[in-house]
């Protein structure tokens, strides 16, 4: 397992995020022969391993959903179309659109300093919160280090014995900031590109500085609520899923074989601001087909949020503030987010116009193809 991916995913895992676990049943609801492709593809990663799928696409009007695999390898429970699960780094978007909703308010500017919103937050040990702006931090350019790459970090919530003493810990986001900045930068501010954690760490608090509301709050309040996303939260140190959902499973380990631990139930404050949520996939469809259609944002934010920077190691992706732009094999580009965290694997994925959406989840974090169920929905 890659631990990194594990909590909020990287730059590997913006294109391939993994799992794995026991073979079981396939059920799909609604659609035809359309579908077919995407059918195989969900059922070929139990094969691969995974525990279980759950997949719900929409094209205009037209809702469809399928299922593959175990929810929970202690009954044999199927997963369910309805499952809610944690999102990992889907939750960057969130955090992104309310960031670009206060900037069409007027209320701040993509080019404001860190340093403005957060004064004294990054003076230490060569880090430089007046070169640091917020658009730098949405796009990953601004090279303040991953707290997820921390080596105490890894092993205290990543390896079998840490993750089982410390899975329920309260750490706060002070914490997880001054574990990142005992570490040096990658690079100088806008120099080059690096995935971090870190970033949306400290977006979320420039959020709750703008508007003296919790980040969670804003996200409940200016899309949650407009949009019915009934499935969907913010947690905070919520340590159970809500109903319907399945358990998620686990190597912890840096290996891919030998036992699968069930890591269901965790404080998700260890994601603040990067990897919290938890949501469903009808609502994730909804969410970026609002979002790509222009319902969440002016055109003039919805442009810079697909103003996209290049990712090292994926030629056929693009980054933009917390939206993916993925090129498939077939020419289509898909917009969306890639999301990891303890025993789950998330895609949403989403046509330029919001036409024709696609979102699912892997109960496990160690095996799997998701770049095959996209191709499958998109090109197949």
């Amino acid at each position: 397992m890659r631990a990194r991916s594990a909590l909020a995913g990287t730059a590997a895992a913006l294109l391939a995020l993994a799992l794995a676990a026991p073979a079981a049943t396939a059920a799909a609801s609604g659609g035809g022969h359309r579908h077919d492709a995407t059918r195989k593809a969900v059922q070929a990663q139990v094969a691969l391993g995974v525990p279980g799928v759950t997949l719900t696409a929409a094209q205009g009007r037209h809702t469809w959903s399928t299922t593959a695999g175990t929810g929970d390898l202690r009954t044999g429970a199927p997963r369910s179309a309805a499952d809610r699960y944690r999102v990992g780094s889907i939750t960057k978007t969130f955090v992104a659109t309310v960031l670009l909703q206060l900037e069409a308010e007027g209320r701040l500017s993509l080019d404001d300093t860190v340093e403005k919103w957060l004064p004294g937050v990054l003076d230490t040990n060569g880090y430089d919160g007046s070169k640091i702006t917020v658009r730098m931090l949405l796009n990953h350019t601004s090279g303040v280090y991953d707290y997820t790459e921390d080596p105490a970090v890894l092993e205290t919530y990543f390896s079998k014995d840490g993750f089982y003493a410390h899975r329920f810990d309260r750490i706060s986001p002070q914490q997880l900031l001054a574990i990142a900045l005992s570490h040096e930068r990658y690079f100088a501010p806008g120099a080059s590109w690096h995935y971090s954690n870190t970033n949306y760490l400290l977006a979320a608090q420039i959020v709750e500085k703008v508007t003296g509301r919790g980040y969670g709050e804003e996200i409940r309040r200016r899309i949650v609520a407009p949009l019915h996303l009934t499935g969907t939260l913010v947690p905070g140190t919520r340590r159970t899923l809500p109903e319907p959902s399945s358990r998620a499973y686990g190597k912890l380990s840096r290996e891919t074989t030998g036992p699968t631990y069930d890591v269901t139930e965790l404080n998700p404050a260890l994601a603040y601001g990067s990897g919290e949520m938890i949501s469903d996939s009808a609502d994730l469809n909804r969410f970026y087909r609002a979002l790509l259609g222009g319902r969440l944002l002016p055109a003039a934010q919805l442009k810079e949020m697909k103003t996209t920077v290049e990712v090292e190691g994926a030629p056929n992706a693009r980054y933009g503030l917390a939206l993916i732009d993925r090129q498939l094999s077939c020419g289509v580009h898909v917009w969306g987010h890639d999301g990891g965290i303890h025993g789950s694997t998330s895609v949403a994925a989403t046509t330029a116009d919001g036409r024709h959406a696609v979102a699912f989840n892997l109960n496990g974090d160690w095996a799997g193809d998701t770049d095959a169920v996209l191709e499958a929905e998109f090109c197949g």
